[in-house]
C-alpha cells in the first residue's frame, strides 16, 4: 500500500471509526506527514512494505538531532509523539493485511518524570477568596474556579458547558469528554453555591454556562459568540494566582491536579477518581498516587531514624 494513500484511510478511520477530535486527527496528520516525508527523502520509495526496523531506527535518529526555528532540540516527550502516531499507523496497516514493521518492536523512550502540580488547602482558599464577587464578573470567576475544582474538569470541557447541563436537584453535570467519551462529574456545596449566585445575577437567557461580560455586547446565536473560550478562562485563573501570590504557576489542569490529589489523600479508591477524571486508563491516573500514599507518610514517621533522634532527645528532656 502507498504511504500517502495508507494516510488518507488512516485519517478517516480515525475520523469515522475511533471518533477522534478534529485536534487529535490534525496532529496525527502532521507528525505522519513529516515521517512519509522523511522517508521519501532518503529514496526509500512510498511503499509501506519497504518499512523495515532500521528505516524506523533512522527516523528516530532524525527526530532526536533535528532542530526547530530556534535551533533548539526536539524534547523527548515530543519526538515519542512521532512515534506514538506512528504505531498507531502501523497497527492500522496489519489490521488491514498490509505486511509492515510490527508496532510492538518499537519502543518509546525513556522520559524524565514531570513532578506533579497541585494546591494545598491553604493555597486553594487563597486563591479562591482573592476574588472580589462585588459584581457578576467576580461572581462568574468564582464559580468557574470553584467548578474546577469541585468537578476535576479539562479547560476545554468547562468552556463547552452549558446552562440546561447543570442538574442542581442531583448535583452533576453530564459531560462529553477527550474521545467523545460521556461521564458524569459532581458538584460541591461551594460550588452548587456559586454557580446560583452567578446565574441569578445575569440578565440573559444565553445558553452558555460561562460567558463574557462586555455590557455592549449582544448576540443572535443564542449567546455562542459570548462564550469564554479556554485561553480566556486560563487567563482568569492567571490574574487571581497572582492577586493571591501563589508561588505556583497554576493552570486550570493545575486545578484538576488538585482535584485528584485532594480526593485520593482523603481516602478515595483509584477506580473512582479514574471515572471522575474520564481517564481511559487507570495506569493514567496513577501518577497521583506517589504523592497521596498516606502509608508513605506513617513508614517515614515510624521507621526513619531521624525521627527516632527526636524521640530520643525529647525523652532525654
Amino acid at each position: 500500500m502507498d504511504l500517502k494513500d495508507g494516510l488518507i484511510r488512516f485519517l478517516e478511520y480515525l475520523e469515522i471509526e475511533k471518533n477522534c477530535s478534529n485536534l487529535t486527527v490534525r496532529n496525527y496528520h502532521h507528525y505522519l506527514s513529516v515521517f512519509i516525508d522523511w522517508f521519501k527523502s532518503q529514496n526509500r520509495g512510498l511503499n509501506a512494505e519497504d518499512l523495515d526496523q532500521e528505516s524506523i531506527r533512522q527516523f528516530r535518529l532524525y527526530l532526536a538531532r533535528h532542530t526547530d526555528t530556534k535551533g533548539q532540540l526536539l524534547k523527548r516527550i515530543t519526538q515519542n509523539y512521532y512515534v506514538i502516531a506512528l504505531r498507531s499507523f502501523l497497527r492500522y496497516m496489519i489490521k488491514n493485511d498490509v505486511k509492515t514493521v510490527s508496532p510492538d518492536k518499537i519502543d518509546l523512550a525513556k522520559t524524565e518524570g514531570k513532578s506533579l502540580k497541585f494546591l494545598n488547602p491553604e493555597q486553594l482558599w487563597r486563591l479562591l477568596n482573592s476574588i472580589d464577587v462585588a459584581d457578576v464578573a467576580g461572581k462568574r470567576d468564582r464559580a468557574i474556579l470553584e467548578t474546577l475544582f469541585s468537578t476535576g474538569l479539562r479547560v476545554s470541557e468547562l468552556a463547552k458547558l452549558n446552562r440546561l447541563q447543570l442538574n442542581f436537584d442531583t448535583r452533576e453535570i453530564g459531560v462529553i469528554g477527550k474521545g467523545q467519551k460521556p461521564r458524569v462529574v459532581f458538584l460541591s456545596d461551594q460550588a452548587v453555591l456559586w454557580l446560583k449566585r452567578y446565574l441569578e445575577a445575569r440578565k440573559d437567557e444565553f445558553v452558555p454556562l460561562f460567558i463574557h461580560q462586555r455590557p455592549d455586547s449582544k448576540s443572535e446565536d443564542n449567546g455562542e459568540k459570548m462564550r469564554l473560550t479556554t485561553r480566556s478562562i486560563e487567563r482568569i485563573l492567571t490574574k487571581y494566582v497572582q492577586k493571591a501570590r501563589i508561588p505556583v504557576k497554576a493552570t486550570p489542569h493545575t486545578l484538576r491536579h488538585s482535584f485528584a490529589t485532594d480526593l485520593l489523600i482523603k481516602g478515595a479508591d483509584l477506580r473512582s477518581v479514574q471515572e471522575m477524571l474520564g481517564h481511559k486508563n487507570v495506569g493514567t491516573t496513577q501518577i497521583y498516587t506517589h504523592v497521596t500514599n498516606p502509608q508513605l507518610k506513617i513508614v517515614h514517621q515510624k521507621f526513619h531514624s531521624g525521627n527516632k533522634t527526636v524521640v530520643s532527645i525529647k525523652g532525654n528532656l
